[in-house]
């Protein structure tokens, strides 16, 4: 097969879209031996996949189409053309923001969330209309569509009225080779000699959105806990500022306790599992998650965990954490004083995540979406195949018509 994917959604690679690219990239690698990879790039975002060579090829995108309407406007008219240059037989398309009408190919997307369905003004109103309307659209014109949860192959049911059959659930993966146990004390030595933290401290990393990431309310959690408690322990966030997170500085600086509260900024691939390791409790309050990918990096990194179960964190994280109730300030303070205080419950969600961390490998989720693709090329080639005879010769390694029909 010759499989093509476009990256142009990875906002320069500090999203959580962008960490799924790069893993299923990384390990989408194993299969390029036999098939034929090519990955859309913009142009500044070359550097981020020089892993990919020489196992992919790489096109690059001119950075005139990086805005979203641009964005969007290439994908509609441009992609189809390179598509029929590079004689691809699947695009996977990793975001409903991107997917295309045209059917060039055979199509796979794969969406993360219906937030614009669940969370009230996550976005402007014009990414809100986008994701209620226009993309329920695109989306039916998919041939395969990827779920990262069940929480979200549901919602996709609902919302955008697709059958249950189109929709294949892959949970995201996670990295063992980064994320895993290693000495507190050597993280927390690095921690001090490199943001000044030299305090116990929770943690949340989500990129600084307000208010789908719930940052103001744990703001207030954190400044009742510590008015309570007169405790030493500091709240660290890592993120990257996104829409509103002028209300979640102004927050911090208004804050009682805004000498213990750290805002680092993106948080590096490389700097991060230390992070996780250096946190005491890591602290997730997301009002609404597809997936929710830093719960597991943490757990994997052996740091006890309090989530929200709002969207899928109740699936993903299981009972191997503290679950509160995100919208009850009172409900998250609780919960962080009882860590904070218990060391023994500490260390009991600490086994729990290490146990619930096993069950997440970004190779099987590469697996898994590389039978996607075997689908949605047979979907087509069905299609093809009732329209003209014989099926369309692809010069590539496809099903025969027979194999096709009793598939």
């Amino acid at each position: 097969m010759r499989i093509a994917i476009s990256t142009s959604v990875i906002q320069r690679g500090q999203t959580g879209i962008a960490q799924y690219v790069f893993a299923l990239v990384k390990m989408l690698r194993a299969y390029a031996v036999d098939h034929q990879f090519t990955l859309f790039v913009l142009e500044d975002d070359l550097p981020l996949f020089a892993f990919a060579k020489p196992a992919m090829q790489i096109v690059s995108v001119s950075e005139r189409c990086r805005s979203p309407l641009k964005n969007i406007l290439w994908h509609q008219t441009q992609l189809p053309r390179l598509i029929r240059k590079h004689k691809i037989d699947v695009l996977h398309v990793p975001s409903y923001r991107r997917l295309l009408w045209t059917q060039p190919c055979a199509l796979v997307a794969t969406i993360h969330d219906l937030a614009p369905f669940c969370v009230t003004n996550k976005y402007d109103w014009k990414r809100m209309f986008y994701g209620r309307v226009i993309a329920k659209r695109l989306a039916k014109r998919q041939h395969e569509i990827i779920a990262i949860s069940e929480n979200t192959a549901v919602d996709l049911v609902r919302f955008f009225e697709l059958p249950r059959e189109k929709i294949s659930v892959i949970h995201n993966g996670l990295d063992a080779d980064r994320f895993f146990p290693a000495a507190k004390d050597e993280a927390k030595k690095e921690i001090v000699q490199q943001h000044g933290i030299n305090a116990p401290f929770f943690l949340y990393v989500a990129r600084l959105e307000h208010p789908a990431k719930n940052h103001v309310r744990l703001i207030e959690a954190f400044a009742r806990f510590k008015a309570e408690t007169k405790s030493d322990w500091h709240l660290v966030f890592g993120g990257s500022d996104w829409s509103g997170a002028d209300v979640i500085h102004k927050t911090i600086r208004q804050s009682p306790f805004a000498n213990d509260i750290h805002s680092l900024g993106f948080v590096s691939t490389a700097q991060l599992p230390t992070l996780y390791r250096a946190a005491d409790v890591f602290v997730y309050p997301s009002l609404y998650e597809g997936f929710g990918l830093p719960p597991i990096e943490a757990m994997a990194c052996g740091c006890p965990v309090i989530s929200s179960d709002c969207g899928s964190l109740d699936e993903v994280v299981g009972d191997a954490a503290a679950i509160v109730d995100p919208e009850n300030v009172s409900d998250l303070k609780r919960q962080m004083a009882n860590l904070a205080a218990d060391s023994i419950l500490r260390e009991k969600l600490r086994e729990a995540g290490l146990a619930r961390s096993q069950f997440f490998d970004w190779r099987k989720t590469a697996d898994k979406t590389f039978q996607v693709y075997r689908r949605a090329l047979n979907q087509e080639l069905r299609f093809n195949a009732q329209q003209t005879s014989p099926v369309r010769d692809t010069n590539s390694e496809l099903l025969s018509k027979s194999e096709i029909e009793s598939s």
